[in-house]
């Protein structure tokens, strides 16, 4: 009788298009302009690709002000940075390679243009993440209104006629649905965006572990505690019938007494997670249990993103 634990594996998991465009623009730039590199705050959630590029000389700061050498390269992280950064970028005669992800570019689009358009502009996201802090940076403050949950809904007081929503790329699909019905009920002439500015690579991730969780006695995201997406494909694992789910990040000892007595578990990891995160882990797992792979994906992706003219090969 085999009593190998069955691991189901999720496809798509790892490296969005956004992500992998990022870490290839630090790898890029250091090939061209050699060491050290600065980048403006992590370059993708990920303490482990951090730790890798800092070893090959890349230095990350905060804020500009912390970079000791302004003759070097400064790139922006892949969450989008605020218009002040570039003026102040400029004004400081740095160069700067920005390596926001289209897909956060085309939030800072519209937010600009339904701004022109006299629009009041809602964006549902979460407060103090950088990509947050970045799209509501692209207008003069007020400008934008910040909602996290349903409850915000409720303190918003604007009689403005031409209301407009727009949304964090890495949310909840589910919560944020609920939080739209919510606006539209409050607001029934609210704008919503041509096209969902949820990403691609955050919904076919949730699709894919809600596609297995009810099968999985505990579900494993292989993810950094700051990356909003790893988070949210937890909360699916669990909300979608996963015994228990948990974030498998640097720090994170696995729970032996729960592998050992499971049946099978769920794997998956969060858009800024390389492959090997995930190697790594089945392979920590492999030391408890026999394990049997199943790799079961739902969509096969296929975006990519072109590099920033700087770094392009003539």
């Amino acid at each position: 009788m085999d009593h190998s634990l069955k691991i189901l594996l999720c496809g798509p998991r790892v490296f969005c298009a956004g992500g992998d465009r990022a870490v290839d623009i630090v790898e890029k730039s250091l090939e061209k302009f050699g060491s050290p590199i600065y980048v403006r705050h992590e370059i993708v959630h990920n303490k482990h690709v951090v730790q890798t590029l800092e070893k090959k000389g890349v230095v990350f700061v905060n804020e500009l002000d912390e970079i000791k050498d302004k003759t070097r390269p400064v790139i922006f992280s892949a969450h989008g940075v605020a218009k002040k950064i570039y003026q102040d970028a400029k004004f400081e005669n740095l160069q700067f390679i920005d390596a926001t992800c289209p897909l956060v570019s085309k939030v800072h689009r519209e937010a600009e243009l339904l701004n022109k358009q006299g629009y009041q502009i809602i964006l549902i996201g979460h407060k103090n993440h950088p990509e947050v802090i970045g799209t509501m940076g692209q207008l003069p403050p007020g400008e934008v209104l910040l909602i996290e949950n349903i409850e915000d809904i409720n303190h918003i007081n604007i009689s403005e006629d031409k209301i407009a929503y727009i949304t964090q790329t890495t949310l909840s699909v589910d919560d944020t649905k609920d939080i739209i019905e919510a606006l539209v009920k409050k607001f029934p002439k609210i704008k919503a965006p041509i096209k969902s500015d949820i990403c691609y690579a955050t919904t076919n991730r949730q699709s894919a572990v809600k596609n297995i969780a009810a099968k999985c006695d505990v579900f494993f995201v292989v993810g950094s505690r700051q990356s909003s997406n790893s988070q949210r494909l937890v909360e699916v694992a669990k909300k979608n019938g996963s015994g228990e789910s948990f974030l498998v990040h640097q720090e994170f000892e696995l729970p032996k007494k729960i592998i050992e007595n499971a049946k099978c578990i769920g794997v998956s990891s969060g858009a800024s997670a390389p492959e090997v995160l995930v190697d790594q882990l089945l392979n920590r797992i492999k030391e408890i249990r026999n394990i049997k792979i199943e790799e079961v994906e739902i969509i096969k992706e296929s975006v990519e993103f072109k590099l920033p003219k700087e770094l392009m090969v003539n």
